[in-house]
């Protein structure tokens, strides 16, 4: 792992302690957490977690609240892996990503990261969590992010890679990488072009704009704005509501939006049509409609 390559003379050393920094921010510390979890992959133990709940629905989280959550390259390859467990999983009909404790996620850990400067680290850098986050994205079922505290660059790029958002009171969501010298690289700069248009993006990812609930839940970022400490409670509601429904026409109602985002408007159209014919002969809905027209309070009046 990359961990190593502090010793390498090519590679700026681990920026030394500062103020109030937490203990275990600090490169030894590190140090032990990767070899407590290193080889454990996605299980209960590790610093990103994949665990199935109850009806079809599964979490992910991150589990390194001394950081915020922030991402150092372990915790990278284990979110990758747990995204791959979320494709693997049999009969999942919702995903739900959060962090532990007070956040979200407060991007990358600089902590760590500011000892690889270079260009072919930054490559490296923006290749696995925008391929982690495009997969992701591609889960054929909806996914929910549910915010408490910071959601800040990487993470605000790994909230906006979730199909809904969920925003605790006191929460933030900020594309801040400007204010870095940098831009988003792991599909958020698009994402955020696509929720809110070239305007908004521009501004706030030019000014490295901080939402709270409220304006996201405004500009169409967020779906819910809740109480403190809700964040995962309404998420779950949220999941558990779309698990009831039939998870064939779900996983089709994803596909058909996401045709829209990426096809001319008459082939998103026709992908939508494309849908249709074999859902409505589907067992699903021909229980459906023959329980609706059974109904007695559903047939005519008579006179």
């Amino acid at each position: 792992m990359a961990q190593s390559g502090w010793a390498d003379s090519n590679r700026r050393p681990p920026r030394p302690k500062r103020g109030a920094l937490p203990t275990a921010l600090h490169p030894e510390c590190w140090e032990y957490t990767v070899r407590a979890h290193r080889g454990q992959g996605v299980g209960m133990d590790a610093v990103v977690r994949f665990e199935m709940l109850r009806g079809g629905i599964a979490q992910l989280s991150l589990h390194r609240p001394e950081a915020r959550n922030a991402l150092t390259w372990e915790a990278m390859r284990l979110f990758a892996e747990a995204v791959e467990a979320a494709h693997a999983a049999p009969d999942l009909r919702a995903l739900i990503v959060t962090g532990d404790d007070e956040a979200f996620c407060a991007g990358g850990d600089l902590y760590e990261l500011d000892g690889f400067p270079t260009r072919a680290d930054g490559i490296r850098l923006s290749a696995i969590m925008a391929t982690a986050l495009d997969r992701l994205e591609a889960l054929p079922i909806p996914t929910v992010a549910a915010i408490e505290g910071p959601a800040l660059g990487g993470g605000a790029e790994m909230a906006l890679a979730c199909d809904l958002r969920v925003m605790a009171e006191g929460s933030t969501l900020g594309m801040m990488h400007v204010r870095l010298g940098i831009t988003p690289a792991w599909g958020g700069g698009q994402r955020l072009l696509r929720l809110v248009g070239y305007a908004r993006s521009l501004e706030w990812l030019a000014a490295g704009r901080v939402l709270t609930p409220d304006e996201a839940l405004e500009a169409g970022v967020a779906n819910l704005s809740v109480p403190r400490g809700e964040s995962r409670e309404h998420a779950i509601a949220l999941a558990q509501t779309i698990a009831t429904c039939d998870p064939n026409a779900v996983r089709a109602v994803k596909r058909l939006l996401r045709a829209g985002l990426t096809l001319p408007s008459r082939e998103a159209a026709m992908a939508e049509r494309g849908e249709f014919p074999d859902l409505w002969a589907a067992p699903a809905h021909l229980e459906a409609s023959a329980s609706f027209v059974a109904r007695r309070n559903h047939k005519p009046q008579r006179a």
